[in-house]
Parts: C-alpha cells; sequence; structure tokens
C-alpha cells in the first residue's frame, strides 16, 4: 500500500487505511506461517501476527468510538537498530529458518513504522495524530523486540 508524503486523511479515513496495513501485514504473516515448515520460525512468525491482530483491534476500537482526548501520556518511539538495512528483503520460503523468518518479520515491522511515520508527517497538529503516534510507538517498540532478539541469538559473538 502506497501513502503519498504530506497527506492527511479524515480521522475515518485514516484509521481506515492503518486497519488496511495492519491486515496486509496480518496476512503476510499467516502466509509465511502456512509455507515455512521450521518449527522456531513458525512461533516467530505467529507471534508477530499476533501483534498485528493487537494492533487492527486497537485501530478498530479508535474507528468505533471516535476520537476523544487521551489523558495518558503520550507513549514515545524507541530508537531501533535499523537491521533491516543489513539483510536483503526477500520473500518467505518454506525452507526459512528462524533467522530468514525473523528478518522477514523486521522488514515487515519496518514497513509499518514507515507508514505510521507518514501517517504523523502528514496529519502533524491534526486531531487524529495522537493515535498514529500511540501506534507508531507501539510499532517501534515491537521492531525494537525483535531487532533485540535477531541480535542475541545471531549477532552474538562468539
Amino acid at each position: 500500500m502506497s501513502l503519498e508524503e504530506g497527506v492527511c486523511y479524515t480521522y475515518e479515513a485514516a484509521l481506515e487505511k492503518a486497519i488496511e496495513m495492519e491486515e496486509e501485514g496480518f496476512r503476510n504473516y499467516l502466509y509465511a506461517i502456512k509455507i515455512v515448515k521450521d518449527r522456531q520460525a513458525k512461533m516467530i512468525l505467529r507471534d508477530a501476527a499476533a501483534d498485528e491482530l493487537i494492533h487492527k483491534q486497537k485501530l478498530e476500537m479508535a474507528l468505533l468510538e471516535g476520537h476523544h482526548e487521551s489523558s495518558d501520556e503520550m507513549n514515545k518511539p524507541v530508537p531501533t537498530m535499523n537491521l533491516d538495512y543489513v539483510f536483503e528483503q526477500k520473500e518467505i520460503t518454506p525452507d526459512a529458518d528462524a533467522r530468514q523468518s525473523l528478518a522477514y518479520a523486521i522488514h515487515l515491522e519496518k514497513g509499518a513504522v514507515d507508514f505510521y511515520q507518514r501517517l504523523i508527517n502528514g496529519c502533524a497538529g491534526a486531531p487524529m495524530a495522537p493515535i498514529f503516534e500511540r501506534l507508531l510507538a507501539d510499532e517501534t517498540r515491537h521492531l525494537k523486540s525483535l531487532e533485540d532478539f535477531y541480535e542475541k541469538y545471531f549477532l552474538a559473538e562468539n
């Protein structure tokens, strides 16, 4: 899905776009789970798919409830290692192992981070910006978790 830089949709349209993006991410993970044979790879992909469902549900609840000011302190994005630049993005294959599946998940999550960043840039100061900032923070935490896992098990110094 493409999103033009600097475009701000209405609150409902922006939520609909975000729901579509989360659904697409879930479907990508579901496809990967179905074709990958490695048990550890399936577990990594399954956890990532579950996170997509949680994000989608948050968006659907926001669409259902409409916009309102949150009294909670805004969650801020966390810095990530940008590991998506370390390895080439590839389509997932049935023989993908845990490392390849984790790299696949990192690329999908980086796409979600970029998506929410574009929405925030286009909607700066608009009433819907805070929900996208919270979702960006969620996505960066998830991306950081995947990167930390990758670093711990596949970039460890021996």
